[in-house]
């Protein structure tokens, strides 16, 4: 019998996380896009090597290309084969879904985030938020928010002891 090598990513199959797109973004919907992918890449991202930090998509010619997200090359690749880790993905969505996303970016001023990559049932999947930009004042307000509900959970624990 053959071990399983262990994957870096969580029990949910998530490997990574864009966190800076909730702090810059309001996102107003989700979608969840397949990924067109290499083979190199497949296992470079169940070895949780990826980046979504830069990453954003964009919408050319009626399809979503994912750039600037970076999946490093694992140092197993081929030696005569030259991975180029920023490479535009096309991202794979139902005419229908596609065609509300280039209504909201084109009409309504809306911006695609990449939110997180995963797998499910042994495909790699990205959640795609659908947002607008938010100016620096809402970002504060925001914190103050978050900071004022932590606040508000330690006074009810001490209450409740």
């Amino acid at each position: 019998m053959a071990k399983k090598k262990k994957q870096n990513t969580d029990s949910s199959g998530t490997v990574a996380v864009n966190r800076k797109a909730r702090h810059d973004y309001l996102i107003e919907s989700e979608y969840e896009a397949g990924i067109s992918l290499l083979g190199w890449e497949v296992k470079s991202l169940r070895a949780g090597k990826a980046q979504l930090t830069d990453g954003y998509v964009v919408i050319q010619k009626a399809e979503a290309w994912l750039t600037a997200c970076n999946i490093s090359p694992l140092s197993t690749v081929s030696t005569h084969f030259k991975p180029e880790p920023m490479r535009a993905r096309r991202l794979l969505l139902h005419r229908e879904e596609l065609n509300k996303l280039i209504g909201a970016v084109e009409r309504k001023g809306y911006t695609l985030v990449p939110l997180k990559i995963y797998f499910t049932r042994g495909k790699a999947k990205l959640k795609l938020g659908v947002g607008k930009g938010k100016k620096q004042h809402d970002k504060r307000a925001a914190e103050k928010d978050k900071d004022w509900k932590r606040e508000q959970s330690r006074i009810l624990k001490a209450v409740n002891r």
